[in-house]
């Protein structure tokens, strides 16, 4: 506020609450300036408050959602606060759609519902479709900061506080009620340098406890109605699998393949079903990726594949008095990756195996391929040259071979050469009865095999080999850290 106490003023503003400014008085009391509903609307206001005495405020002023400086406003706001700012391709196309309550066209739910996808939306359509539409509700509460006595002058109008409410019920103030903050300064630029001060206080009644129950019974109301509307939706009728059954959900993505030699490369993969184990008829368990180029990350080429896949399986324990004492196995997912080049020759880049994970959950796992090689120099010319490359008859030979009936498995003499690496992405999901009943009983178990049974055993064949394993890798580590004519007792004798 400037020094002189007549310029001192204090404003009770309701909400879409019109006071005209001393422009806007001068402006409609001119029948010739009046073009829309609006601009007549207010020319006969203003001559009424003329003949009441005139208006009561002085250089507190309004602007309401539908004046014409509102949508002004909302054109010439910039992003940044450069001088030189140049509008990008969204900030033109946001100018252009007027977010307002009473441009929104009712949507019918049964044409929602019937057209999700629009194959080929217009330039309307994308320009409306683009943005975040919500609908707003503006206000603007403008100072007239001008010189004592020269009033109405638009240079010297200021925003003092901005007021949005959009469909969801928001309410924002822009500044915020001063409170315990202290007063808002504007400072002119002109020959005085006037600086103005102002406060904001929310002059709202207070909400009796009365009405603020009945509110918020409402909105429990609404809130159940809405649940039951969602329930309504989803409905109640789950498939519970039979006792002693386990369904297992994957969601798995082929993320990326890296490390390979060639490019173009594609996935083509399997999943095998141990004994106990099924699926329904027309569940797929094999499928085929889209052949993608690989681009250089880092030191390696990478090809970035993406592609979703879907598992459903049951197992089911038949016997319970044979079952705790066998280790059951789990699903293998077998996998190559080949590469396809200009002449639709294609080589085998590396063969892959993943078990399944055991436990529920989100699993990011990157498996190393090998692939066959032959002894000299003619097979890589010829995988070079014309394509082609060892390759194996049967996929599931990359663990043990499902035709395999023996004991041991000799590998002697089968050359192979390490490649890259593929990344899998798996979202697994658990289900069964078991659930419930251990929930009941209170106990906790690590997976849903412990809940049937007998894969306790196998976690602790397992931590007892993974301890194996790092005790070996010790010795090891220890045994190449001594030096070597202790190691050699033949060259220490000599």
């Amino acid at each position: 506020r400037a020094p002189e106490d007549e310029d001192e003023e204090e404003a009770e503003v309701g909400w879409q609450e019109k006071l005209f400014s001393q422009f806007e008085v001068d402006l409609y009391l001119n029948e010739s300036a009046c073009q829309t509903p609006l601009d007549w609307q207010y020319h006969e206001e203003i001559q009424k408050l003329e003949k009441a005495g005139g208006r009561k405020n002085c250089r507190i002023f309004t602007y309401t959602d539908h004046d014409r400086f509102t949508n002004l406003e909302e054109l010439c706001q910039k992003v940044t606060d450069l001088d030189h700012e140049v509008p990008s391709y969204l900030v033109e196309r946001m100018a252009n759609v007027r977010r307002r309550r009473q441009d929104r066209r009712p949507v019918e739910a049964s044409s929602l519902k019937s057209k999700i996808i629009t194959w080929e939306p217009s330039d309307e359509f994308i320009r409306n479709n683009h943005v975040i539409n919500t609908p707003v509700q503006t206000m603007y509460i403008m100072g007239d900061l001008g010189p004592y006595g020269k009033l109405g002058r638009r240079e010297y109008e200021n925003v003092l506080c901005t007021i949005k409410v959009d469909a969801n019920g928001v309410i924002t103030v822009k500044p915020d009620f001063t409170g315990t903050k202290g007063a808002y300064r504007i400072e002119l630029d002109g020959e005085k340098r006037e600086v103005w001060e102002y406060t904001i206080e929310n002059a709202s009644a207070q909400v009796q406890p009365e009405e603020e129950e009945r509110e918020q019974r409402v909105f429990r109301e609404l809130y159940g109605r809405h649940k039951g509307y969602l329930s309504g939706l989803v409905g109640s009728d789950f498939e519970m699998p039979l006792p002693g059954t386990l369904r297992l959900f994957v969601n798995g993505e082929i993320v990326s393949a890296q490390g390979y030699e060639y490019d173009n490369l594609y996935v083509h993969f399997f999943l095998e079903l141990p004994n106990k184990w099924s699926s329904s008829p027309f569940q797929q368990l094999s499928g085929v990726t889209q052949t993608c180029a690989t681009k250089t990350v880092g030191l390696d080429n990478v090809a970035y594949f993406c592609y979703p896949f879907t598992v459903d399986m049951f197992y089911t324990q038949e016997d319970e008095g044979v079952f705790p004492y066998s280790l059951p196995q789990w699903p293998v997912l077998y996998f190559e990756v080949l590469s396809l080049d200009f002449w639709q020759r294609y080589r085998v880049e590396g063969y892959g195996s993943l078990v399944l994970p055991a436990y529920p959950g989100v699993h990011m796992l990157t498996i190393p391929t090998w692939r066959p090689v032959e002894l000299g120099t003619v097979a890589e010319m010829r995988r070079f040259f014309i394509g082609g490359s060892p390759e194996l008859e049967d996929l599931t030979y990359i663990r043990i071979p499902s035709t395999f009936k023996g004991k041991r498995l000799s590998r002697f003499g089968f050359r192979t050469v390490t490649t890259g690496s593929v990344t899998f992405r798996l979202y697994c999901l658990q289900q069964s009865k078991a659930f419930l009943e251990n929930s009941a009983l209170r106990q906790r178990m690590q997976s849903v095999l412990d809940r049937l049974g007998g894969f306790s055993q196998q976690s602790s064949v397992y931590n007892v080999l993974e301890a194996f394993q790092r005790a070996r890798r010790r010795m090891q580590e220890a045994r190449d850290s001594l030096p070597q004519d202790l190691i050699n007792t033949s060259a220490s004798s000599v």
